[in-house]
């Protein structure tokens, strides 16, 4: 894809280096993770997409840094190393659909574009989905199907989806109706409170990201991948 932000060489060192870092993390948590190395294609797409176009402009120097950054209303513009990992674990990849629970700035949704997938993604804030509905055609994403709505209910008319990703943290489980709307063969990935307990915006002691596979015969399986830390979920159901 083409984006205005290729011309603008400025980041490219900050980026270089964000690419180093996800991969050096990768790399050190793979004892949590199973797997030393990200597919390259995701290191590619996440190279492509200009982080800095999703986050407010006074935050720009920060742009590449390998950690989540405020984009307001109380939420958050993912780590990319958690970015990468969560787009790895899903396989999205060319002529998969994938559902992204939780739009935010449209960062997730546009790397997932870029690894190309067909892409669903739900957003429960107005306010966000109003801007990351213009920030995505605005870039060159206009491909991604977005919705505002209660993401925990998923996106039933679309379904079934390759892979699924949750970029919030839901209490106690994975919604059911995620793991309904997961094809055989798929990989949901999604943040979970244990115990229920949410914690505060950027305190979250005991959350860890689950990866659901469903597979061929639609038998269910779930692993722990690593402690994590999400903003809530909201959820109406």
């Amino acid at each position: 894809m083409q984006h205005e932000a290729e011309s603008d060489d400025s980041f490219a060192a900050a980026r270089a280096k964000m690419l180093e870092e996800v991969v050096q993390e990768a790399a050190e948590a793979a004892g949590w993770t199973g797997r030393s190395k990200l597919r390259p294609e995701v290191l590619k797409a996440l190279d492509r997409v200009p982080r800095e176009s999703f986050i407010a402009p006074e935050d720009a120097a920060e742009a590449y840094a390998n950690r989540p950054l405020p984009i307001g209303c109380a939420q958050t513009i993912s780590q990319p190393f958690i970015v990468a990992l969560m787009s790895d674990l899903s396989g999205a990849g060319p002529g998969k659909r994938v559902l992204e629970v939780g739009t935010g700035c449209g960062y997730q949704a546009a790397v997932l574009a870029e690894l190309g997938a067909e892409v669903w993604s739900i957003e429960s804030v107005p306010d966000l989905y109003a801007s990351a509905r213009r920030r995505l055609q605005g870039i060159g994403y206009p491909g991604i199907h977005l919705r505002l709505g209660d993401g925990a209910r998923g996106w039933p008319e679309a379904a079934p989806f390759d892979g699924i990703l949750v970029t919030a943290a839901a209490a106690r489980r994975v919604p059911p109706a995620l793991i309904e709307q997961l094809a055989p063969g798929g990989a949901l990935v999604c943040p979970v409170a244990e115990g229920g307990s949410l914690g505060s915006l950027f305190g979250t002691p005991s959350q860890r990201l689950h990866l659901i596979e469903k597979d061929l015969h639609g038998v269910v399986s779930k692993r722990d991948v690593l402690p994590v830390a999400f903003v809530p979920l909201i959820e109406t159901v």
